[in-house]
């Protein structure tokens, strides 16, 4: 049996966590800390250009139509498997030629759900985007009775989608994330910060994990640098 089926916990839905933690996880557990244990936020560029992206895909009034397929916008997920609950940004409910798929509300045929996760920047090396979508995908399976193959990313910066095989190695990384997320939630504890700039720069909380007097190498350094500011 695949290891992926094998996950029987059941969590209450005061226990869910954010499906959204668990690319921050995945990224840094420092970041996740922060922003799921400790409440903070700080934007940058980029965060602010992802919040308009999905502002405008959430959007009930902005209709798309594609052949075959019922598109919904801002679905509701939860898996009290997984212990996650978050929302979809587009879930394509595709038409089936097979015996294979749901029977929707006022449709004729069966679909299967294929859940589409959209991103301001470009396809990354890491597999943080790609284990958020699986984790939809495997609340979708949850609700909806189903299996899914595959899902697609859509990146803003390219214009592009990445379709995305959701194998046994990627469910078995959002079922060991989401427990390590759930453990580090109970701990309520922030891990401390692992200095590295060269990817620590572009993190929109880099100035609230690392305030600016921690990167100095001395505090007469840091003082030296205050007094030409005054």
């Amino acid at each position: 049996m695949l290891k992926y089926l094998n996950y029987s916990k059941n969590y209450q839905e005061d226990q869910l966590l954010a499906i959204s933690g668990l690319q921050h996880i995945a990224f840094c557990e420092r970041q996740w800390a922060l922003i799921h244990i400790e409440q903070q936020w700080d934007e940058n560029l980029r965060t602010a250009e992802g919040r308009v992206l999905h502002g405008r895909v959430h959007d009930p009034e902005y209709k798309t139509y594609k052949p075959g397929a019922v598109v919904v916008r801002g679905m509701t997920l939860q898996s009290l498997s997984l212990g996650l609950y978050g929302v979809a940004d587009v879930v394509e409910f595709v038409e089936q030629q097979g015996g294979v798929g749901i029977s929707l509300p006022n449709r004729t045929g069966l679909y299967l759900p294929r859940p589409v996760e959209y991103k301001r920047g470009k396809s990354k090396q890491g597999d943080y985007d790609r284990i958020q979508l699986c984790a939809q995908a495997m609340c979708l399976e949850e609700m909806l009775n189903c299996h899914i193959e595959e899902a697609d990313l859509y990146y803003g910066e390219t214009r592009r989608r990445e379709t995305v095989k959701l194998d046994t190695e990627l469910r078995d990384e959002v079922i060991e994330l989401s427990q390590h997320m759930h453990k580090l939630h109970e701990e309520g504890i922030t891990p401390k910060p692992d200095m590295k700039l060269s990817v620590c720069k572009s993190c929109s909380m880099i100035n609230i994990c690392m305030p600016r007097i921690r990167l100095k190498t001395s505090v007469q350094g840091y003082w030296n640098e205050v007094l030409k500011e005054l």
